[in-house]
This record gives C-alpha cells, structure tokens and sequence, in this order.
C-alpha cells in the first residue's frame, strides 16, 4: 500500500523538477514510510511512497520493464498477479522482483489498455508509455483506492491525494459551489466532483489516458444485476461461500504482520471466521465508547475469545476529538461521516500490531444491510398502489403539515417519509438520506452562494446513477446507486483515509469483484425477505458463526455525536461553527439549529456535524 504522485506535460518540456516530485512526494509520506522512489523524463515525472507488504527487499518503485519503456507507480494489491504470470507473463518477460507492481507493466506490454480488467484487487495505478509518450491513471473497479488530478489542458497533476496536487503548485484552492452543495446533501463529494473546481476524481471502474493534449476517461468495468440467477437457498449459500472463502484466503497473502477490525456484527465476525480457517490465532483489533448504547466492544472481546484469536482493544473516550482537524488534513475535503472518528482509532491501534487488517466493509451494500432499504421498499409498495397525481397531491400536503400529525401512525410520524412518498422512488429516497434537503438548503445557504448554484440539484447524482442501472427490479437499483457513490466516496474515502494516515493496509474481501458480480446475480427477495436485510448471507453464515452474533441487534460504528454536542464537544465545536465569518452560510438558521439542539428540542447532529467538519476543513484548508 503506498502513495502515487506525478506531472505530465502535454509539450514534452520543461523537465519535470524533482523538487517539486519530492515535495509531493512529502505530503503523502504517511501512505508509505518505508521508501520513496522518482522517475523523471522530458515531459513526466512520476513520484512514489511505499508501505512495504509483498517482496519488502524488492518492491521499489517505481519500476519499469526491461528496456524502460514502461515505468509504473503503483498503490494497492493485486490478487491474482501470480494466476496472471502463469496465464500472460509465462514466457518473453524477465521478472526481477517477487511484486504484483512488476505483473502490471508487463501485463500491459502484452494487453494495452485491457490490462486493467485483468486485475483482481484494489489499485490506483500511474502507467507512462514511452513508445507512445502517453500517461495512464487507472483505478480499481470499487474504488478502494483514490486517484485525483488537475488538467489545464497543457499540464496534468496528480496524487493519491489532493494535497499532493496542491504541493506541485500552481493551486488555486477555488471551491465549486455544486460541489458544496452535495456536501451538504450527503456529507461527502461525490466523484467526479472534488470541492476544489481545479481538481477531480478519477470515476471507479475507470482508466484516463493523457496523450499530448488530449484527455479521454474510458469505463472499463460496471456491476450488473439483470440477470437474477434462480437457485435453491441451500445452493446460494453453498456458492457465495465458497467465493466468500476465496476472496478471504487470496487477501491473507503478506510479507507483514496481518489481522483483522473485528467490531462484533456479523459481517467483521465472518470475515475473521473465515480467516481463522487458514491462519491460526488471527490477530484482531476493536474500539468501544464510553457511551453503554454505542459499545460493541464486549460482543467482539466474546467472538475472539471463542476463536482463541490475538484480540487488543480500546476505548475512544470524548476529548479525543482534539483529532477533528487531523481528520481535516487527512481527508483534504469536508467530510462528515463521524465514524471516521472510530475508523481512525482503530486504525491507529491495529498499526502497532499488524500492516495489514482486513475489514468487513461491504455486507451492508451487497445483502441490503442498512435500515433505510427496508424503508425504500415499503415506501415503493405504497407507491405502487396510489398513482403518482393522487400521491403528490396528498403526500406533499401532509409533508408540510408535519409535526402535527400525533393522531397518525408511528410508521408516519416521520416527516422525510410524507415527502418522499410525494416524490419518484429516486427522489424519495435522496430525500431520505439528505444530511440537508433541498428546502433546509434554502435557509442554511447564504443568497450568495444560491446565486452561484443557480437552481442545482445534487439529487441528480443519484438519478444518473439510478437511471444507468441495467434493472427494473427497485432494491436492486437502489443497491447500484449506493455502490456508486455511498460505498465509493463515503466508506471506502473513510477507510482509506483513516487507515493510510496510520500507514496501514485495509483489504475488504466482500468487495472482491467476483464475489460482487455473483452476489448482484441473487434475487434481492434473497437478500431483503419480510423486512429483513442480509438474509441469505445470514443463512449461508449459519455454518460458520454462532447464532448469537447472526441475531444481535446491528449498532454500526456510529458515534455519540448528539450527546457530544451538548457536552464534551460543545465549546470545541460551537467555536468552529461559529468564528468562521464567510458569504457561504447562513449564521442565524446556524444559530437557531445550535440553540434548538441544546436545548434538547430538536436533533440538530447531523447538520451541525456536517458544518463543523466543513468549517474545520476550511480551517486547515487556509493552512496548507
């Protein structure tokens, strides 16, 4: 696991400085610690920081092929590099080192651009033809590891993360408002977009190619759930399995000290089962909370004991969050998700035990874990049975009249649910995740700042995705667009992140492609059945954990934030939210939100965790 960075220049000329390489280089010297390397040629320079895993003695880079026409820089793991010597590279090449780095250049001398599809595993890749005098940024097809650049049409600039782009100078640091604007609605920057207009994402599943002074992204890979395959129960949990276990025992592969987060849920809890299978006693690392409710600690310290795993674990208390702005560093744009709090910590703790870990991320994405699918699909039953006219028409109205409805329902004491149901599935369902809806934009945003966003509606990130999926069927479409933007640029941005600033490597084995590809092809009646999510994988982990960790109650790696608010954080962050004098928010809507929430009348959290993690990026921001 390491850091990429580098300069094109569309020309050919000047040479690219090495001192400015170096001083990108620097920025990112938490992703690897262990080495650097450059390569510098008339119009490219490409710089490196290693984190050694596989081949310690041999892996530098970057590294080139046998005649340095090919060099490469290379962040991630490939899984079946060894299959792909075996099946390309068996003859005409000469291997000089033991890594998968050395599998990808050759492998493109042998298949061009139709290498990337090859490759099992997680990678941002910077590949320089110098036949062709062409630059290829690849990255892999879940998006586990970043790729950002700039382009001003002569000079491209990238990195593993944006401060590198912002060390190479040059940097004009504007924010783009639309990316503003989808912060606020999901608490993170959707890809492509960056809060910076000068910089962008490279897209998961995607490869850009730079050649003089053109620039083209070309797709290379997407998730596919058209065809449900009809199987028994009894054959699904047989076959996911057995890939589960694959995917498992491939990413075991290390040179390094390797364990696991073990949080107690299921998900962490089979992917150390199934560990535990091939390497005995699995080294495993867990956080609690002070707070009772959010503690998980004792069902993970219970789970490893049964297994006789290594297990270590600590206890994150509130003044921890003196780390706010370090996360604000680390992250390089506003984000609010405040498990990055946790993720952080134990990261922290895993890294002084073991260099790899991996994670139980993804069973939520594939099986339908988290609560608001159930609700997704109770709303789209009511949907169906009331024409959109009748709905909007009652719906909508009910939506405003909220909170006076006591006499309804508790499954309509909900305000997001009257106007979600007034809305189309997509719309509605955007409605229901929003850190911010549209309306309360309206109130926290300075008129300024809705000028510039001159009628923008970040739901129709969403909606490009919802409208790509190649299904009908409505869980399933909804599973596509958290794919592609919540697990890309929320879970996987938090985990890298959080892990690489503690220089360690986290593999996720439930986002393995292949395992993808087969899990998109069950039957989502499978996955959410009578209103319960990860059935199938619940069913198929019945042989290998215990039925108390199938049945627990999911907490999820949440944190206290509303009760910090009121204690422990509340000078810390009412200081943040409200020293920061700008054209972009609204104070008095601020100040009402922060009077309302300490006064216990209304849930304010969210949004004021999303306001001090953005005035807390513009802090460091101004910094750098």
């Amino acid at each position: 696991m390491c850091g990429v960075c580098g300069i094109f220049e569309s020309q050919g000329e000047p040479v690219i400085n090495r001192a400015t390489l170096q001083a990108m280089a620097n920025t990112i010297r938490h992703r690897g610690p262990d080495d650097e390397g450059f390569f510098i040629n008339p119009g490219i320079g490409l710089g490196f920081r290693r984190l050694a895993i596989i081949d310690v003695a041999g892996g530098h880079q970057p590294l080139s092929n046998e005649d340095g026409t090919v060099w490469i820089a290379f962040n991630g793991e490939i899984y079946n590099f060894q299959e792909l010597n075996q099946q390309y590279l068996a003859t005409g090449h000469s291997f000089r080192t033991r890594s998968d780095t050395e599998t990808i250049v050759h492998l493109y001398e042998e298949l061009g651009e139709a290498c990337f599809a090859e490759l099992r595993g997680m990678f941002a890749i910077a590949l320089w033809d110098g036949r062709r005098k062409r630059l290829l940024l690849a990255r892999d097809r879940i998006g586990k590891k970043p790729m950002f650049y700039s382009w001003d049409g002569r000079r491209l600039v990238f990195g593993s993360e944006i401060k590198a782009i912002k060390a190479a100078g040059g940097f004009h640091g504007e924010i783009d408002p639309e990316a503003l604007a989808d912060y606020f609605s999901y608490g993170y920057v959707p890809a492509p977009k960056t809060i910076y207009r000068q910089v962008r994402k490279l897209r998961p599943a995607h490869y850009l190619i730079i050649e003089g002074s053109t620039i083209r992204e070309v797709p290379y890979w997407d998730i596919r759930f058209d065809e449900p395959l009809q199987l028994s129960e009894g054959d699904w949990c047989d076959r996911f399995l057995g890939e589960f276990r694959a995917a498992v025992k491939s990413r075991l592969i290390s040179d390094v000290p390797l364990g696991a987060f073990l949080s107690g849920g299921v998900d962490s809890s089979s992917v150390v089962a199934l560990m535990n299978e091939y390497q005995h006693p699995v080294t495993t690392c867990s956080i609690g909370f002070a707070e009772e409710e959010y503690n998980e600690a004792a069902d993970a310290r219970t789970f490893a004991g049964s297994l006789a795993a290594k297990h270590f674990e600590e206890t994150v208390r509130p003044q921890a969050l003196d780390l706010i702005p370090k996360l604000a560093w680390h992250y390089d744009e506003p984000f609010a998700d405040s498990s990055a709090v946790p993720t952080y910590y134990v990261s922290q703790m895993a890294r002084r035990h073991v260099t790899v870990a991996l994670s139980g991320d993804g069973g939520d994405e594939n099986f339908a874990g988290y609560r608001r699918y159930k609700l997704t699909m109770w709303e789209e039953h009511l949907r169906s049975l009331l024409p959109e006219s009748l709905r909007r028409t009652v719906f909508g109205p009910l939506g405003h009249m909220y909170p006076k409805l006591g006499w309804a329902p508790r499954v309509f004491r909900a305000k997001s649910t009257f106007q979600s149901l007034a809305r189309s599935p997509i719309d509605g369902y955007f409605n229901g995740i929003s850190y911010c809806p549209p309306a309360m934009k309206q109130r926290l945003f300075s008129q300024d700042l809705l000028r510039q966003l001159n009628g923008y509606d970040s739901a129709q990130v969403l909606r490009d995705h919802y409208d790509r999926a190649d299904t009908l069927d409505p869980l399933s479409r909804i599973q596509y667009v958290d794919i592609k933007t919540y697990l890309a640029d929320d879970i996987l941005v938090k985990v890298d992140r959080a892990s690489m600033a503690n220089s360690l490597e986290v593999r996720c084995p439930l986002l393995d492609h292949k395992l993808m590809e087969m899990i998109a092809r069950i039957p989502s009646g499978l996955k959410l059945r009578n209103g319960c999510g990860k059935y199938i994988f619940k069913k198929a982990l019945e042989q290998v954990l215990p039925r108390g960790v199938l049945t627990r109650a999911k907490k999820g790696f949440s944190v206290p934030v509303a009760e910090w608010f009121r204690r422990d954080l509340k000078e810390f962050a009412r200081e943040a939210i409200f020293q920061e004098r700008d054209d972009l928010l609204n104070r008095a809507f601020l100040s009402d939100c922060w009077k309302q929430h300490q006064r216990g009348q209304r849930d304010w959290s969210a949004l004021l965790w999303c306001v001090l993690m953005f005035r807390s990026w513009q802090q460091v921001d101004r910094a750098i």
